[in-house]
């Protein structure tokens, strides 16, 4: 019997047959390496009612890096909309009862789909579907998705997903459920699959998980930038859509508040940090206003206020941060290879 995770029933629900799967595999850019994330597609010992890429506006030779698998992959094509927007044309455009979503970078291990239908088939109630996996860098595993401190969510997943997003992007979810609901959010490039569970829940549904490390999540390094800008933006763009708060209790929309606060407080420092490591000027100016602004707690202003009094000291100090360490999914801090192996000769 596989571990599964999943909030518990009142007793009613009946286990049913395993439902049908279909994958989509998002892609733009990615004939170079779709081919992994095809084979495990084609690998898996549930087989796949079909698999579908949806090219987001691609310039290179995806239909060429597809052709060796004939009529066993579906490609569709679109124009370039960001990651939502080719989930979304791959979504509709399946037929399975589930419909899973497996980045171009990533792969499932041959039993994922085979897990999550066992899920499936024994909780009929739960609508998402994912399972543990590993994250991965440069070929090499750094560690599971879910571990003590980063958990999935079992006993209160409204209240779970207002804080942070605890379901995976490899993650099935009930078409039918996914139509309902309208999709992704094709405004947040970032964070749609957060929208998108957030939505689902607030709405009834329940996510469930194998816990099992079944799948390979692809994790690239970078240094602090827009990126990481945008996705706080995102993050509190999603907590402050009405819709949100308008589907919340008196204590959801206290944890809700709390959330869009410590989003806010994460943006600023991470805004100055970007300043800092781009040497733009400004950042006196800019640490000092978010100092003495309205709203950030103790911990901030004491972070941004050391800022503005020796700007030069931080810059060097989180370089140095910069050189042992950096920031995977999940919030992990992850050590650099070369330090570890350093640590090991001395």
């Amino acid at each position: 019997m596989r571990p599964f995770l999943a909030p518990p029933t009142d007793g009613s629900v009946t286990p049913g047959l395993v439902p049908t799967f279909s994958i989509v595999i998002p892609a733009h850019q990615a004939a170079g390496f779709v081919g992994r994330a095809v084979e495990s597609a084609l690998a898996q010992t549930l087989p796949a009612a079909e698999i579908i890429v949806s090219d987001d506006g691609s310039t290179d030779d995806l239909e060429g890096a597809l052709a060796p698998y004939g009529d066993r992959v579906r490609l569709i094509r679109g124009p370039q909309g960001g990651p939502p927007a080719a989930r979304n044309r791959g979504h509709r455009a399946a037929s399975g009862e589930f419909v899973a979503n497996l980045d171009a970078d990533d792969v499932f291990h041959p039993e994922w789909l085979q897990a999550v239908g066992e899920l499936a088939a024994s909780r009929p109630d739960v609508d998402i579907l994912t399972t543990n996996g590993y994250l991965v860098h440069d070929g090499r595993r750094l560690r599971r998705y879910y571990f003590e401190d980063w958990t999935f969510e079992v006993e209160n997943q409204r209240r779970e997903i207002l804080r942070r997003n605890f379901v995976t992007s490899l993650a099935a979810v009930r078409r039918s459920r996914f139509l309902e609901i309208g999709g992704f959010d094709e405004s947040l490039w970032w964070i749609d699959d957060w929208d998108l569970w957030l939505r689902l829940v607030l709405d009834g549904s329940q996510a469930g998980c194998v816990d099992e490390a079944l799948y390979e999540y692809t994790v690239r390094e970078g240094s602090i930038s827009t990126r990481h800008v945008d996705v706080l933006r995102d993050t509190i763009r999603l907590l402050e859509k009405p819709g949100v708060a308008a589907r919340l209790d008196p204590g959801e929309r206290r944890e809700l508040a709390r959330s869009i606060a410590r989003e806010r407080q994460t943006l600023v420092k991470v805004e100055l940090r970007e300043l800092l490591v781009r040497r733009r000027p400004g950042v006196r100016r800019f640490a000092l206003a978010a100092a003495f602004g309205r709203g950030y707690v103790t911990g901030t202003r004491l972070t941004v206020g050391a800022v503005a009094v020796a700007p030069g000291l931080a810059r060097r100090l989180l370089e140095r941060k910069h050189e042992r360490e950096w920031l995977g999914a999940g919030g992990a801090k992850i050590a650099r290879q070369s330090v570890r192996r350093a640590r090991g000769r001395s």
